[in-house]
């Protein structure tokens, strides 16, 4: 049997919601054997405050390495890589790693606003690792960040990034459109034909990881053989069963659920094609 494999190169979130283990988490659920290279360990609690703990190159290149060594990769996803040297590091040994697949979720703030990347570093992402990467997956916060303007307020405005973000160098660029009125719409660009992915929206603070398990189900499924197009379009389905079966625990944000989608299945979620004129 051939078991499909996923690397994340990605940060830890100490409340389990988020980051390598959502990434873990999802890859599980859809039968891919996962893999991690901590970037930076995530922790905020009144007791210590915010706190980001960057790991050093070394460290990072050496789970990369032994991963790729060992297992190899289908594809490899990234997400909070915080610094200017990370990212310009991972943009190397994904070049030399030569795997097909590649998912970057530009990670920039965190859901109870943690911020994730530093301002200098926005530049080096779009110019070194945007360029490799098979599908990019912004929120919307993200991508206006990544194009230098003001929020986007409309489909028509998705659009519009998604054609500038894809004229950055990646093949397809997925805005997700979580923040706006009415059902949760996100737009796939290949830079000739839209997708528009739309599903409803579901009434629910409990969305911690929803983005990272969003990316890392594209992920899975494009290590398993799926096209860009049907791995985003099941990666949705996931993703609105993990929200509508989200849960809270002590206090703030509670994580989505990630056996949602095997255990319950029954949320749907409708695609619309269109050309670029």
């Amino acid at each position: 049997m051939k078991m499909s494999r996923a690397l994340s190169i990605a940060g830890s979130a100490a409340r389990g919601g988020a980051g390598i283990q959502a990434d873990l988490k999802t890859f599980q659920e859809l039968g891919v054997f996962g893999m991690t290279a901590v970037t930076a360990i995530v922790a905020e609690n009144p007791r210590t405050g915010q706190r980001i703990f960057p790991q050093s190159i070394d460290a990072i290149e050496a789970q990369v390495h032994t991963a790729l060594r060992d297992i190899g990769a289908d594809t490899i996803k990234t997400g909070m890589l915080f610094t200017e040297e990370i990212i310009t590091k991972t943009a190397e040994w994904i070049t030399d790693a030569q795997v097909e697949n590649i998912v970057v979720d530009p990670v920039m703030v965190g859901k109870i606003g943690s911020v994730l990347l530093e301002e200098s570093a926005i530049e080096v992402l779009k110019s070194t690792l945007l360029p490799l990467a098979t599908i990019i997956t912004p929120n919307m916060p993200e991508a206006s960040e990544l194009l230098g303007i003001g929020p986007l307020t409309s489909i028509d405005e998705l659009k519009k990034a998604a054609v500038k973000l894809h004229e950055m160098g990646p093949k397809y660029v997925l805005v997700k459109g979580g923040r706006l009125e009415g059902p949760a719409t996100d737009v796939l660009f290949d830079g000739k034909t839209f997708y528009l992915l739309e599903a409803p929206r579901i009434d629910t603070i409990h969305t911690n990881g929803a983005w990272c398990t969003y990316s890392a189900a594209i992920a899975a499924e494009l290590a398993k053989g799926s096209s860009v197009p049907e791995a985003v379009e099941f990666a949705k389905k996931f993703i609105t069963a993990a929200i509508r079966h989200a849960f809270g625990f002590k206090q703030g944000v509670g994580p989505t659920y990630h056996a949602a989608f095997r255990k319950y299945d029954e949320i749907g979620c409708h695609v619309t094609v269109e050309k670029l004129s």
